[in-house]
This record gives C-alpha cells, structure tokens and sequence, in this order.
C-alpha cells in the first residue's frame, strides 16, 4: 500500500486514467442498440458453434423453444406433466365459463380459449411453469371497453369486435417480442400491478352481486359507487334462493382454498373446488328445475370444436378506436401479469424465462386465436400456481390440458349448459379475494411511503374511475416519481474509512473521518439539463456549510451513467465559481461514456488532465503534494 502510494504522490498527471481517442458514433450507437434490445447477447453462443449445422439447430432451438426442450423429454416428464394438465383442465372449465360472463361473450367462447392457445404456447414460450388461459381483469376490460351495451343490443357484432381486439392484441404483443422491446412492459411497476389487481378484483366482486343476488336489472359501469347504487336501487328484485346457493357456494371455495393455505401438499383440493362447485350446482338445477325457482343456468353449449373466425374480424372505422385501445391496453397488462407471474415461479426453480420470448408466444397465441373464436389468454395466476404445485416439468402439461378441453368440446360440453350463473359468481368472487394482496399492500406501507402511493392510485383509480383511468394514473404517479429522482439526484458526502484507502457516506458510516480542507463528493446519476441547476447549487451548498476554508473539491463520478453539453457546462460553471474563491476542483473516476463526452467537448482539456484521477486516494495525494502549489487559469 505505500508503494501505492508512493507511486500515486509522484506521479498526479492522471495516473491510470485512460484518455484514448473516443469511439465513433457508430460504434457506441451499435454498443447502446445491443445494451437496449440484446442485454442477454442471445446470439453470441451460437455465433460460436464451428458447425453450421449446429448453428443452424441452436438458432432454431432459439426462436422456437419446444425443440429443446422435446428432444430431451421422456416418460418421467410426463408422467408429472399428465397430472398437472389433468389437474389444470379441471380449474380451466369453470374459469372459462365464467370469465366468458365477465367479458360478455358466449359461455362456449371460454372453452374455446383453453383449446388451441396451450398448444401455441406449448411450441413457442419459455416457462416451463406457465399454464394459459383467460383472466378475468383482461375480460372485464374488454366490456368495458368495447361496451358491454352494445354486446346486449348486437351480441353478434360485439363478439366480432371482440375477436378483433384479440387478434389486435396478438400483433400488438408479437411486435414488441420481435423487436425487442420488453422495456414497455417494465413501465408497470410492482406497486402499480398490485394495486390494479386489488381495485380491480374489488370491481369484479361487486359486479358479482348481480349473479349472487339474482339481480334482473343490473349497471353496466364498473365504479363502486355506480354498483353499490344499483344494489340499493334493484333490491326488490333479490332472490334468497340464489342468495342462499351463492353464499353455501362460496364458503365452500374458501373452505377449500384455506385447506391449501394451512396444508400446501393438498393444493388439488382448492384446485378442484370450482368444477366441484360447477357439477354439483348442475345435478342441483336438473333435479329440482332451478330456473323456476329463481336460478338461473348457463344455457345451451354446442359440441364440437372451436369454429373458424377469422372471417369475422371487423375492422370498421366506426369501432376501430376501441377496439385497438381494447386491444393494446389488455395485451399490456395481459403481458405484464404473463411474465411476471412465469418469471415468480421459475425463480422458485432455479430456472430463467426469456420475456421477450414470452411476448412473441403470447402475441401468436393471440393472433391464432382469434381466428378459431378464442379471446385474449395469457398466463393466469391460480392456472399457473396449480400448475407449478402439480409438480409440471415442461409445458407438456398444457398440451395436455388442451387435449383435455377437446374431450371436453366433443363429448361432455352440454352437460356444463346446467351450471348456474350463481355458482360462476362464486367462483369468481372466490378467485377475486385472493387477488386483493392486503399483505403486500401493507408491506408497500412500510418499506417504501412512494411505492405505497402508487399503489394506491392505480387501487382508489381502478375501484372509484375505471380500470383504464386508473392504470394511466398509476403509470403517471410512477413517472412521476422517477422524474423526480433524476431531477432531484442523491448526492453525498465521503470520509475515509479509518486506516484504510477507502472512502464512504458519513451519513451511512459516521465513524469515517473528514479532511480538513478536501470536500469530497459523489454524485450518483446522470447530469444532464433536467437536474444541472439542483446540482450545480448542492454543491455549493456543501462547500457553504463547511466550517472550515476548503482548498480542494474532489467529484467522484464514478456512479454517473451519462453527461450532456448542460452538464458538463454546469461543472465547468462550478469551478469558475470555486476558483474565484481560491477552491480547486478535481473530477475522479468518470466512466468511459462520460469521459469519452469530456474530451469530445474539450472539457478535460478546459480542466487539465492532471486535474482528472482514477481513484479517491490518487486524487487526494496529489492534491496533497502537487496540485497545491499549482494552479490553472480559470477558462
């Protein structure tokens, strides 16, 4: 360590600074190109393979995922994966059926999307864990977009508006996958995702009430207050017999689901719960005739396999504009909850999913169904938990959920045609208690006072406006707030750390000792036009608070990303400032970007290069030793 020191005392000119000539501008947009949209460098293993064909083979292995994954598959795999799919068949049958009723489409419409998208996402995703389906935040969005009026004055052209909007959806979420661009989705924050799905499953359970209560006349708005109006408004036409199923209903689905909260090894209970609710309340409405007695059924279901649709999608100018904010709004939130939800359980493995992957699998999905009468799927929570907990080992198990929902189409469907509304209430409204995370919402509380608040838009937002206006809010707050961080950037003050050649934060470690003199600072973002003025007068503010006479003001730039014009020219305004008071200033460590800017810009050469260092300890030998009996003219 002395000889370092030595070494750094006699030679100050910058010792180790690398001054080269900048790159071109080609160079470092290609370098920023690569960093923004191939952070993973997928491409660099197989542009390694000697062989052709093996190059040939890792570049399709790539792009299209189920050739790893299958040539290596065998009949342990399978045997884990059969049970999984069977297990998840019997969540997707009443799910399906009663998301169909959020979003305001035909029952049948929710068996159709848990046939032919598995078997897209089967060949091209990436999760191991995910099992696809329908989601009821998605599905309500959908009629409330589109307009749930209109899907009573004209269900056939509502039903091909909502065919558009998913294959709008498709494309909207294959293009982000192929272009790389999974950084939108990064927009919608945790706290911001928590809070949606909080205020909107409080929506779906009020909206509920309807099928519960045996409401003939009901709102089409979403609101709190607009629903618990119409509650108060319609009670005379309450029905206690559907109030009575609902209720014995539910707690039965809580039942269960608690069961699995205190003993997670019997998580199939929960798991079949909804289709035990769902044939239990057709054998009830066949034997006694519900309908006269005030419960309603689903209605007739067709057999057969999901028809064609993609003459269907309509394009017509008048209802382009919702659908296409149908459309690219749900695929939003349907890609963040997606991979989200892939990323949380493959963590749990030890395994990775590649999200851009996931948008382009989901965005096929999408587009393939909505040419054979599917709406939007993506991966659902409650699917994919049971999935994970089923013990599923590739996504085999949702080829084998939609060889089950074929069955299902084929020969059993008409017997789902008894199920009553009452009992989708319930299973929906069951679902919906275990998305308002109370814990977590707590958690944002107190960990984080900002998170909090953004989580609290999006949740008043979703509850009290609409669901669009309270994502966009949300979205807004979280701007917001990151605005605020790089228009207002952390700055602190560094001691070193007793015997050592390190430097740190006083505030965080008050045993550091401070030299008298030397104001050593570090400024830990980008300096740039929106935060230049704030920290142009921090730093004079921490030079006017000191008690002392201060001779040397040494930046440390280590954490600073990137530097313009504005900001280099805000330092160069600092040190005018101090040198006119006899103070000198010395910049230590910036990065490769910012010094290649420096020079660019003739700043190092404005400052001098003797006055740029490498680390905290060059600098401050130096100014020790050297640069105290020398002086540059102010530029």
């Amino acid at each position: 360590m002395e000889a370092a020191r030595t070494n750094s005392s006699s030679t100050p000119k910058g010792r180790g600074v690398n001054f080269s000539a900048p790159r071109s501008f080609f160079v470092k947009f290609r370098s920023k190109c690569k960093e923004t949209f191939f952070s993973d460098d997928p491409f660099k293993p197989i542009s390694q393979e000697p062989n052709g064909l093996l190059k040939t083979k890792k570049l399709l292995e790539y792009f299209v995922p189920v050739f790893e994954w299958l040539p290596k598959y065998n009949l342990q795999k399978l045997r884990y994966d059969l049970l999984a799919g069977i297990t998840i068949t019997s969540l997707a049958v009443p799910q399906g059926i009663s998301y169909a009723k959020l979003a305001s489409v035909p029952p049948i419409i929710g068996l159709y999307s848990s046939f032919v998208p598995p078997f897209v996402y089967a060949v091209f995703g990436s999760s191991n864990n995910l099992a696809v389906g329908t989601v009821a935040a998605c599905s309500l969005l959908l009629a409330e977009t589109i307009g749930e009026k209109m899907s009573k004055e004209d269900p056939e052209l509502y039903l091909h508006l909502i065919f558009t909007a998913t294959f709008i959806t498709g494309v909207f979420q294959f293009a982000l996958g192929f272009l790389r661009l999974g950084i939108l989705v990064d927009f919608l924050s945790h706290s911001t995702i928590t809070g949606f799905m909080g205020g909107t499953a409080v929506i779906i359970l009020l909206q509920q009430l309807k099928g519960l209560l045996g409401l003939e006349h009901f709102t089409h708005k979403t609101d709190v207050v607009s629903v618990i109006h119409s509650v108060v408004t319609n009670r005379v036409e309450l029905k206690w017999q559907s109030a009575l199923a609902g209720v014995c209903f539910l707690i039965f689905l809580q039942t269960t689901r608690y069961i699995k909260t205190k003993k997670p090894k019997l998580f199939w209970v929960s798991a079949m719960g909804p289709m035990v609710v769902v044939l239990v309340g057709c054998l009830v409405a066949y034997l006694v005739h519900g309908s006269e007695h005030g419960i309603k059924t689903v209605g007739p279901l067709k057999k057969g396999l999901n028809p064609p649709s993609i003459q269907f999608l309509n394009f017509d100018a008048k209802y382009l504009p919702s659908v296409i904010k149908a459309g690219m709004v749900t695929g939003l939130i349907a890609l963040a909850e997606g991979i989200a939800i892939g990323r949380s359980f493959a963590v749990m493995k030890n395994e990775q999913t590649d999200g851009n992957k996931e948008m382009v699998a989901f965005g096929l999905m999408n587009i393939v169904g909505s040419f054979t009468s599917c709406y939007l799927t993506t991966g659902p929570f409650s699917k994919t938990a049971v999935n994970y907990n089923a013990g599923t080992r590739t996504p085999m198990s949702n080829v084998v959920m939609g060889i089950c929902m074929m069955l299902v189409l084929l020969f059993l469907a008409p017997i789902f045609s008894y199920t009553p509304l009452v009992g989708l209430s319930a299973i929906i409204m069951s679902a919906m208690l275990g998305l308002i995370d109370y814990e977590e919402m707590y958690h944002l509380f107190k960990v984080d006072k900002f998170d909090f608040i953004v989580c609290m838009t999006a949740f008043f937002g979703v509850s009290f406006l609409s669901m669009d206006y309270g994502l966009m809010m949300s979205v807004a707050v979280s701007i917001l707030r990151a605005l605020l961080y790089v228009a207002r950037p952390s700055t602190c003050k560094l001691g070193r750390i007793p015997n050592s050649v390190m430097f740190r934060d006083i505030e965080q470690y008050p045993a550091t000792e401070e030299m008298l003199g030397y104001v050593i600072l570090q400024l830990g973002s980008p300096v740039f036009f929106a935060n230049s003025t704030y920290i142009r007068e921090r730093i004079l503010r921490w030079i006017r608070d000191e008690p002392e006479a201060v001779e040397f003001l040494l930046l440390d730039l280590s954490g600073v990303s990137s530097i313009d014009m504005t900001g280099m020219e805000t330092l160069l305004e600092v040190r005018r400032i101090l040198g006119s008071k006899g103070v000198k200033m010395v910049v230590i460590n910036p990065r490769f970007e910012v010094l290649e800017k420096m020079i660019l810009a003739h700043f190092v050469e404005k400052i001098g290069k003797e006055y740029v260092f490498l680390s905290i300890d060059d600098a401050v030998q130096a100014c020790r030793f050297n640069l105290a009996t020398t002086t540059k003219p102010d530029q």
